[in-house]
């Protein structure tokens, strides 16, 4: 592996918006540029360890989807042409090409729209210990990694320990109304039906996801990124196997390879070996590869 991880992006010609886990965010006046690096967070920390390349694939796999959905939703995507960018940020190129997007600004909602069609990670725990997932009751007898007999619309808030907390249906009504929580709930079970039944006649199955939304002009729009390895779980369909943790194209892979370790998931997080690197790299890249049809290469890939 010849490609170089990509932990910080700094544009001094450019006021900074916004650092999130993985993405910097810049003004450009009435839009704004946002860069994926390739930090990689677990367990809502970020690693010191990147993954070269994966800033790439999160964004041109959610590029992708924001074209395939086309004006079947409203997003804040504009472009990843990079070519209008001012002249004295063109010297940037180099490492804003490929991980760049152009979007339109929006009054974040501070909800994680999650759909689950299947019952795994959180929702499996839950399911397990009360037979409910975001307090809605599932029938019993289900497995690990079980096919839910439909999707179900899970949604989430930041606690106070930084850490996403699953709520139910009625208290996200109590946080955003009725009428809000009801159009989130029915945008995001749409995509993901919609991107499931794409995924599967490509041999993935996506698990499960999560969307973030906000206000453009008034108007309810899809935000951040879009069915990416980093906002979903996607499997393979012809190693699916009922009953046990799945073979994933996600960083499940270093989730799982942190669970065996000593780590206690709170800051810092420890370093990840190359082998460990490499295999996230594989999977991140195969995710994308066997959606688009495309093959994505870096500059300094061998």
């Amino acid at each position: 592996m010849t490609a170089r991880a990509v932990l910080e992006v700094e544009i001094p010609e450019l006021p900074r918006f916004r650092r999130g886990k993985v993405r910097e965010t810049f003004d450009l006046g009435d839009r704004l540029l946002m860069v994926a690096t390739d930090r990689l967070s677990a367990f809502d920390v970020v690693l010191p360890t990147g993954i070269p390349g994966k800033g790439v694939v999160l964004t041109q796999l959610s590029r992708f989807w924001f074209e395939w959905f086309g004006h079947r939703i409203r997003s804040h995507y504009v472009t990843t042409d990079l070519s209008n960018l001012p002249p004295a940020v063109q010297r940037h190129r180099v490492v804003l090409e490929g991980r760049s997007m152009i979007v339109r600004r929006a009054e974040r909602i501070d909800v994680e729209c999650v759909a689950r069609g299947y019952l795994s990670g959180s929702a499996w725990a839950e399911y397990r210990e009360s037979g409910t997932v975001a307090g809605q009751r599932l029938p019993a007898g289900l497995v690990e990694s079980d096919r839910l007999p439909e999707p179900l619309f899970t949604p989430a808030v930041k606690a106070e320990s930084g850490h996403d907390r699953n709520i139910s249906f009625p208290e996200l009504v109590d946080l955003v109304g009725e009428e809000l929580a009801t159009r989130l709930r029915e945008e995001t079970l749409a995509i993901y039906r919609a991107a499931e039944r794409y995924a599967l006649d490509r041999g993935v199955i996506i698990a499960d996801t999560k969307l973030e939304f906000g206000w453009i002009d008034g108007k309810l729009a899809v935000i951040d990124e879009l069915l990416t390895p980093d906002s979903s779980r996607f499997w393979d369909a012809e190693r699916y196997s009922p009953g046990r943790a799945q073979p994933s194209f996600d960083k499940q892979f270093v989730r799982d390879w942190l669970l065996s370790s000593s780590w206690n998931r709170e800051p810092p997080g420890p370093a990840l070996p190359d082998d460990v690197v490499e295999a996230t790299r594989r999977r991140y890249f195969e995710a994308y590869e066997r959606l688009t049809g495309q093959v994505l290469r870096l500059p300094d890939d061998e």
